[in-house]
């Protein structure tokens, strides 16, 4: 199952390291852990409007949580803020189901063998929920900057 779940796409994802630094002056900051393994997203975020201008991340944590937050930074960019959530449902779907299903999300299939891994669905979703927190901040007003 490893080589299936750490397959070439999925480490060079990792290794690209999209947006893998802190924002000098994020409007939205929010600090993710997972506590059954360790892994914790630190995710950046500024907008103008609705509209992700710039992602940036710290990422302690695996090999599939440093390839999700690379996702979601490479895929995020340019795109509404407010799909933040659809990502999310998606990425959980696809890895409930083991179906990509209808996602519009670029690349989502790359994380699908991991289905088969249920401890490790949340490495995968840890970035998603850092994104969809960060962007429910701006909606609300908030903004966490640590």
């Amino acid at each position: 199952m490893a080589s299936n779940v750490y397959h070439g796409a999925l480490v060079a994802l990792a290794r690209a390291k999209h947006g893998a630094q802190r924002l000098a002056k994020p409007q939205s900051s929010v600090r993710i852990d997972n506590p059954l393994c360790g892994d914790e997203v630190t995710l950046d975020l500024c907008c103008d409007g609705d509209i992700v201008r710039e992602i940036g991340h710290r990422v302690r944590g695996c090999l599939l949580c440093e390839a999700a937050a690379s996702w979601v930074s490479l895929h995020s960019v340019g795109r509404p803020r407010s799909e933040a959530q659809e990502a999310l449902r998606a990425a959980r779907a696809m890895l409930a189901s083991g179906e990509l299903g209808s996602s519009r999300w670029p690349d989502l299939e790359l994380f699908l063998p991991v289905h088969a891994a249920k401890s490790r669905h949340r490495c995968v979703l840890l970035p998603l929920e850092a994104l969809t927190s960060a962007a429910e901040q701006l909606e609300q007003g908030e903004t966490h900057a640590d």
